[in-house]
């Protein structure tokens, strides 16, 4: 992390002394030689937070708190900043703060409640649960609660408080119903609890794909493997990975189980819906919960990793999935996080290095390769990234049930096309459309190529066309389609379709000259000129000294969109 000028230190530290002076006095009057001190700790871990530096910054909060033990402003920074950094003592220490003078939030109650599950603190754990319905703002995720703290009491029917779940209806409802079916498999209920699962399988989210994996795993260790691979169709990552474990008697991620484990579990899966809603301070707690109680269930430090990069705090995103082992189901998922995050950090090369190490082992994937050649696509070597792609399509192509291959044959043909090959790019892009003649993406890479080269032209309109009917609402698709009819000379069936695209994606450069264009040459010059414009503010280099061009002197055909 490059180091902080002056100035910027200047700054932050009248901000942070600013906001100490602003809030309420430092609690419990501590003596007037430690009051400079907490200041001096409280300005130090806001330029450490200022500056992304996580545990830094946590180390900072904690010593300020240290120093001015009661105080509530502090005591916030230190258990946010302790969630994010993972320092699960220090949150507890600045929750227990904050609740002693009723300003623990409400995400704050749920650390409570983890810390009295892991110490099996059955009372205790309820009392909280019951703090939790009466603060209302987590109360849905109750009934759930309640369910694992009568399974890990041991006394009492761990399914008797989903039924009040049920009757509450909505969230609440949707999780009671997934942990039900955790339950009936954690409590030896087989075939209860994967007719369960089964009824729940629909559109593949994250916690759809958790529970279809649990119920395969306990088919498995029934001896039943054909209905556990029955249970994991589809092309999900982790489907593929968890038949691929099957089918090499290989280990599944861990069973749900446990009360830990089981609001590990619900913790998880709510820290990924809040993050829907951008919530992510909020969500990342959660995250955080879930590695507290669950620490060798992957996917809690696969979330908390994604979460802290979409904070844009990489390097404690990367340091989080060391927690993850090398052996684990779900390793290759954190390693293709890592990769990500090395590409974030600026590390492209680091990136790759890491990638092709891992095409040099003796159990290569075809994901291997596809990462490799995402790396190359973003270094600007295309036509390496087409060697990898290849590389990818031949293990690929020795798995006759391997869905991939053509999401490979698009990557290659895209690699080819940027490569400047066009007749090898083109066969690559045909044997995908004979293998997924339904995947919008693939008819219309084709199609719009086709029409970027005025080649086929039919052809290339029948390929957006059935694209379009397949994904109707796709701006991209869209806007291909209304070119196909501009290149074709049907320009007032172009400008409806180009005005439909470009109000969706108002902000995409290539839609908004496009329109530009076919405001031109329908005569409409000044809200060519309007559309051009909109265009340049996002526009690539290599397109902006084109579309300058329009917008000074006007349209021709030296400088009509491609």
């Amino acid at each position: 992390m490059t180091p902080l000028r002056p100035t910027a230190a200047v700054l932050i530290a009248c901000t942070a002394i600013g906001a100490i002076a602003g809030a309420p006095a430092l609690a419990a009057a501590p003596s007037s030689r430690d009051v400079p001190s907490a200041i001096q700790q409280y300005v130090r871990a806001r330029a450490a937070d200022v500056a992304g530096q996580t545990e830094a910054a946590a180390a900072g909060y904690g010593a300020a708190l240290a120093a001015a033990p009661n105080d509530p402003l502090i005591a916030t920074r230190a258990y946010r900043q302790a969630m994010m950094a993972g320092d699960r003592a220090l949150a507890l220490r600045a929750a227990t703060t904050l609740d002693a003078v009723d300003k623990l939030p409400p995400d704050g109650r749920m650390l409570l409640l983890a810390e009295a599950v892991d110490a099996k603190d059955w009372a205790g754990a309820d009392r909280i649960a019951s703090q939790i319905e009466k603060e209302e703002v987590f109360a849905f995720a109750v009934p759930v609660l309640r369910a694992w703290i009568v399974r890990g009491r041991g006394k009492g029917d761990p399914l008797q408080p989903l039924g009040d779940a049920r009757r509450l209806g909505g969230i609440a409802a949707a999780y009671a119903a997934e942990h039900r079916a955790l339950l009936l498999l954690a409590t030896g209920e087989r075939d209860e609890g994967v007719a369960a699962v089964k009824s729940l399988i629909g559109p593949a989210g994250r916690g759809a794909l958790r529970l279809r994996i649990a119920a395969a795993a306990a088919l498995v260790k029934a001896g039943d493997r054909k209905g556990a691979l029955s249970l994991l169709d589809g092309d999900e990552p982790l489907l593929a990975v968890a038949r691929r474990r099957i089918e090499e008697r290989k280990p599944l991620p861990p069973a749900v189980s446990t009360a830990p484990e089981g609001i590990a579990e619900l913790f998880t899966r709510i820290a990924v819906d809040i993050n829907r809603e951008r919530v992510t301070p909020i969500a990342l707690t959660f995250a955080r919960l879930g590695t507290f109680l669950a620490p060798k269930h992957a996917e809690t430090w696969l979330v908390t990793s994604e979460l802290l990069t979409a904070e844009e705090h990489y390097g404690t995103a990367l340091s989080v999935l060391d927690n993850i082992r090398a052996k684990d189901p779900m390793a290759d998922a954190a390693r293709g996080q890592r990769l990500e995050l090395l590409v974030k950090q600026g590390d492209r090369d680091a990136a790759l290095a890491e990638a092709l190490a891992m095409t040099r082992r003796a159990d290569v994937r075809p994901n291997d390769w596809t990462r490799v050649g995402g790396l190359y696509s973003e270094l600007g070597r295309p036509a390496d990234a087409a060697g990898a792609y290849r590389n990818a399509l031949v293990l690929a192509e020795a798995r006759p049930d391997d869905g991939s291959r053509w999401t490979l044959l698009l990557l290659l043909g895209s690699a080819l096309h940027e490569a400047g090959d066009w007749p090898a790019a083109r066969d690559a892009l045909e044997k995908a459309v004979a293998i997924a003649p339904d995947e919008p993406v693939v008819l219309n890479y084709l199609g719009y190529a086709q029409l970027e080269r005025r080649e086929n032209l039919a052809e290339a309109q029948k390929l957006i066309e059935r694209a379009s009917e397949l994904r109707p609402e796709d701006a991209a698709i869209t806007d291909s389609l209304g070119w196909t009819h501009y290149v074709r000379g049907n320009v007032p069936k172009a400008i409806e379709l180009l005005e439909r695209a470009v109000a969706s994606e108002p902000g995409e450069p290539t839609m908004n000259e496009h329109l530009g264009d076919a405001y031109w040459t329908a005569g409409r010059r000044v809200e060519a000129r309007f559309a051009w414009r909109a265009a340049l503010v996002h526009a690539e280099d290599k397109d902006a000294e084109r579309i300058a061009a329009k917008i000074d002197m006007g349209w021709s055909p030296e400088v009509a969109a491609p």
